[in-house]
């Protein structure tokens, strides 16, 4: 199944040609940052099956599983779009937000646990990480 997103303003489009290799939650303080002090809501996906038109800007960082990172988002509108750790060749994260339509989307996986504020709702029907899974 293909999808297609991007950012808000449409400056930043994408096509992903494969179905997501995991749905998760994510309450890393990162991800809190991007989502507004909630879980992010993130697809995995495979790096060779997203293509893009338009250039996100990117900022780095070291994430706390000890990744080095790169964000993609709009430098027009500021939509966070991609997250990838530059030590994973083969996968990337995209954030659900952006689909066209994400129907049939859901999440299965909750991970950072333990960086989730404590009024955060971990569903005990989702399995959870307290950090980054192996």
């Amino acid at each position: 199944m293909t999808r297609t997103g991007g950012c808000r303003c449409g400056a930043v489009r994408y096509t992903l040609s494969a179905e997501p290799v995991a749905t998760r939650l994510c309450w890393c303080r990162d991800c809190q940052y991007w989502a507004l002090g909630n879980a992010a809501v993130n697809i995995m996906v495979p790096r060779a099956a997203v293509t893009v038109q338009g250039e996100p800007r990117r900022w780095e960082s070291l994430a706390d599983s000890g990744n080095h990172m790169c964000r993609s988002f709009c430098g027009q509108c500021g939509t966070q779009v991609f997250s990838e750790a530059l030590e994973n060749t083969r996968h990337m994260v995209i954030r659900v937000g952006t689909l066209d339509d994400a129907t049939g989307i859901a999440p299965t996986v909750v991970i950072w646990t333990d960086s989730a504020p404590s009024w955060a709702y971990i569903d005990p029907a989702l399995k959870a990480f307290p950090r980054q899974p192996g």
